[in-house]
């Protein structure tokens, strides 16, 4: 093949290949290739980066379907040292997510100037919506609605797999996945039903028992006369 050296168009005539660059130093297997419509980088024999015939680039990978295609890690520094990604563009309205220096043990994710998501070192979830500032969010693990008349039937719910009806009143709801541990906070109510309903209702953790990871037993009824009832709407959800 022959191989054009002139003012006009440089060096032409020979594409290469990632093994042996037809641009290269005094190291033969490293240094820029060419083939059909697209141009590569080599080093050690391997190829590392491409442009394609759509303008492409492509990063560990010779088929990049994207403007810039990465396969494998991608690390960004900021200039303090921490990690910063813009999108868009490189103003103060710009979104991105940073961390502040070196070692920090929090992401952020930042909308005009303004901090509104966070993961910290522990995997904990921070957001700002209403809060003022962003803060950790503690999620309903569970929540179920559901008809305890009758044969009990769920309306709609969350991590719940099925209600246990125990007799009047008294129900025990079992979770599809397990809490953690049972260090958790227990929300219950029901609408005021049933036979001697009169007077204030009440909807609480049954009296000697105990909530475990996995089923929490609740009983409901008026507080005058002390006898469990059955209500068509019961409301429970579990905080952690």
């Amino acid at each position: 093949m022959t191989v054009t050296i002139n003012g006009t168009t440089g060096i032409a005539g020979v594409d290469g290949s990632a093994a042996t660059p037809a641009v290269q130093g005094a190291d033969t297997n490293t240094g820029v290739f060419y083939g059909t419509d697209i141009v590569g980088i080599s080093t050690g024999g391997t190829e590392r980066m491409r442009v394609n015939a759509s303008g492409n680039v492509g990063i560990g990978t010779t088929t990049p379907a994207e403007p810039l295609s990465v396969i494998g890690q991608l690390s960004v520094s900021g200039a303090s040292g921490g990690f910063l990604l813009r999108s868009r563009n490189t103003n103060a309205s710009s979104s991105q997510w940073y961390s502040p220096t070196v070692g920090s043990t929090r992401l952020y994710d930042t909308t005009n100037a303004v901090d509104r998501l966070s993961v910290d070192a522990s995997g904990d979830f921070g957001f700002n919506s209403g809060y003022g500032s962003v803060a950790t969010a503690y999620g309903c693990r569970a929540w179920v609605n559901f008809n305890g008349t009758g044969t009990v039937a769920i309306r709609a719910s969350g991590n719940v797999t099925s209600i246990t009806d125990n007799g009047n009143g008294d129900y025990t709801i079992n979770l599809t996945t397990a809490m953690p541990d049972v260090s958790y906070s227990f929300v219950v109510s029901a609408r005021n039903d049933g036979a001697g309903s009169g007077g204030n209702w009440n909807a609480v953790v049954k009296s000697g028992t105990t909530p475990t990871v996995s089923a929490v037993t609740i009983v409901m009824g008026p507080t005058n006369t002390g006898v469990t009832v059955d209500s068509a709407y019961v409301w429970a959800a579990i905080f952690r």
